[in-house]
C-alpha cells in the first residue's frame, strides 16, 4: 500500500477518535462563539435553581464547557441575553450569537439540538405575542382571554412543524402549551387589578370554566411541565387556604393536606417544593420537619428535606454565622462580615426589584434613627443582577439610604445567600457581637417584634 496513503488513513482514524472524544455520553457538552462580549461572565443554569455553573468566554468569546445533565432544562445567560436549552447526556451543542444582535443571530447546532433550536423559536414567538404585560392584562377578559387562544394556536403551529422532534415530546409539549394558555387565565384577575388599579373587578363565573375537568393526578404531565404544576400546586394552595383552624400552625395544616395527595410523584414533589421553601422561615424548623417527613412516602424526596433541615440547624440561635467576604460597598472599596466584629449587624437581603423589600424602607430607615449611635449596625445586601448595579447605585440615592449598602458578589446565588437557604425576600438577619446567630429568621422593621427584640438585648 502506498505509503502516502497509510499516512493518510492513519489521519483519518486519528480524526475519528478526537471527534468521538467529545461525543460523551456521561454528560452533555455545550460549546461556541458568542461575539461582542470578550472575557464576558456566563452562567448556565437549571429551572429549580439545583445547578448553577458560571464562567467565562475567551478573549475571542469562544466557549466550552461539559455538564452532567441530570435534569433537561437549562437557562444560558450572558447577563443579558437568557437561552433556554434542553440538554441530555451525550448531547454535544454549538452555540453561536451576536451579543448585540441576540434575535436575529442565534444558531444552534449539534447533536441533540432540535428541542433547543425549537425552544428558541418558541420564546421569540411568545415576545411577539406578549411585547407588553401591562397592554395584554388591561384588555378587557374577552379580548384577553381571544388574544391568549390565538397565541396557543400559534404556538401549537409551530410545535408541529418543528423539524427533528420525537412524536412523543410533540404530545406532551402541546399539552404544555395548553398548560401555559391555562395558567395565564388564572393569572389574569391579580394582574389587571394590579395594572388598572381597579380593586374591585372581577372575573365572570365562566372565565376559568376550562379548568373545571381538569385531571389534577398527571405525573407525567407534572415532569414534563412547570405550567401544569403551577396549576396543581395552585389548586391545592386553594384547598389549604380554605381550611381555617387557628389552633394549628398553617404550614401543618399545608404539609398534612399535601400528604393526602393520591398520586405519589406529585405528592412527594410539592412536599419537597414546600418543605424548601417555608422550612427555612418557620419559627419552629424542628417540628415542621417532624411533620414533613411524616408525610413523605419516598426515600429520596426524605432524604432531600433531611439535608435542608441539617444545614439549617447550622442557623440555630447561637452558632456562628455564615460569612460574605468583599462585598461591593456603596462608599466605596469591599466590605466583609468580619468587619462588623463587637457590634450586633442587623442585615437585609433585599433586591430593588422587590416590591415587599421597597415597602420596608420607610420602617428601616425609622429603626436606623432611633437606635443610630448604638452597638448595632445596619446592613443592606442587594441581591441585584450585576447588570442593575447603576439601578442599584441610583436608588440608594433617591430613596436616601441609610446604613451599609453592599452589592453581593453573585446575586441569589451568592454563598451567602446559599448558606442562610434565602428563598424569598425580604429577609432579614440579625447576629450578636460575636458574629454568633441571634436569629436566622428576624423580624421586620415594619413589625413591633423587632424593636422589642432589640430592645431585650439592651442595646
Amino acid at each position: 500500500m502506498n505509503r502516502y496513503l497509510i499516512l493518510f488513513l492513519s489521519l483519518c482514524v486519528a480524526f475519528i477518535s478526537c471527534k468521538k472524544e467529545k461525543e460523551d455520553l456521561n454528560h452533555a457538552i455545550i460549546s461556541g462563539l458568542i461575539k461582542n462580549k470578550p472575557n464576558a461572565e456566563m452562567t448556565i443554569s437549571n429551572h429549580d435553581g439545583s445547578f448553577f455553573k458560571p464562567f467565562k468566554l475567551s478573549e475571542n468569546g469562544t466557549f466550552e464547557q461539559t455538564i452532567d445533565a441530570e435534569t433537561n432544562d437549562y437557562v444560558l445567560s450572558d447577563g443579558r441575553n437568557r437561552l433556554f436549552l434542553h440538554l441530555k447526556n451525550g448531547h454535544n451543542i454549538e452555540i453561536n450569537y451576536d451579543a448585540k444582535n441576540f434575535t436575529n443571530s442565534v444558531d444552534i447546532k449539534g447533536k441533540g439540538s432540535e428541542i433547543s433550536i425549537y425552544l428558541f423559536k418558541k420564546a421569540n414567538l411568545e415576545k411577539q405575542h406578549f411585547t407588553s404585560a401591562r397592554k395584554i392584562y388591561s384588555l378587557d377578559q374577552d379580548a384577553f382571554k381571544q388574544k391568549l387562544k390565538v397565541a396557543e394556536k400559534s404556538l401549537d403551529s409551530l410545535v408541529s412543524n418543528s423539524k427533528g422532534l420525537e412524536t412523543d415530546y410533540i404530545s406532551k409539549e402541546k399539552r404544555n402549551i395548553h398548560y401555559w394558555y391555562l395558567s395565564l387565565l388564572t393569572d389574569y384577575k391579580p394582574a389587571h387589578i394590579h395594572f388598572t388599579k381597579a380593586k374591585d373587578f372581577n372575573i365572570s363565573d365562566d372565565f376559568l370554566s376550562e379548568l373545571d375537568n381538569l385531571d389534577y393526578q398527571n405525573d407525567e404531565d407534572f415532569t414534563f411541565s412547570r405550567y401544569y404544576k403551577k396549576i396543581v400546586f395552585n389548586h391545592h394552595k386553594s384547598i389549604i387556604d380554605a381550611i381555617k383552624n387557628d389552633s394549628v400552625p398553617k404550614y401543618v395544616t399545608a404539609l398534612n393536606t399535601l400528604g393526602n395527595i393520591e398520586n405519589e410523584v406529585i405528592k412527594n414533589d410539592l412536599l419537597f417544593d414546600y418543605s424548601n421553601f417555608y422550612m427555612a422561615r418557620s419559627k419552629d424548623i424542628h417540628n415542621f420537619y417532624k411533620v414533613s417527613i411524616e408525610n413523605v412516602t419516598d426515600k429520596e424526596t426524605s432524604n432531600k428535606i433531611t439535608e435542608q433541615y441539617k444545614k439549617l440547624t447550622y442557623l440555630d440561635k447561637g452558632n456562628p454565622s455564615p460569612e460574605f467576604i468583599n462585598y461591593e460597598n456603596y462608599e466605596g472599596g469591599k466590605t466583609s462580615l468580619k468587619d462588623f466584629k463587637g457590634k450586633y449587624v442587623y442585615i437585609d437581603v433585599w433586591a430593588t426589584w422587590c416590591g415587599p423589600c421597597i415597602n420596608e424602607i420607610p420602617a428601616l430607615k425609622q429603626v436606623e434613627e432611633e437606635y443610630h449611635g448604638k452597638n448595632i449596625e445596619f446592613v443592606s445586601i442587594s441581591i441585584d443582577k450585576k447588570r442593575d448595579f447603576e439601578k442599584w447605585k441610583n436608588l440608594i440615592v433617591s430613596k436616601e439610604l441609610g446604613g451599609v449598602q453592599l452589592f453581593a458578589d453573585r446575586d441569589n446565588n451568592s454563598k451567602f445567600v446559599k448558606d442562610y437557604q434565602i428563598t424569598g425576600i425580604p429577609r432579614f438577619i440579625l447576629l450578636d457581637p460575636d458574629g454568633n446567630i441571634v436569629s436566622a429568621n428576624a423580624p421586620r422593621p415594619s413589625s413591633k417584634d423587632l424593636t422589642d427584640l432589640l430592645n431585650k438585648l439592651k442595646i
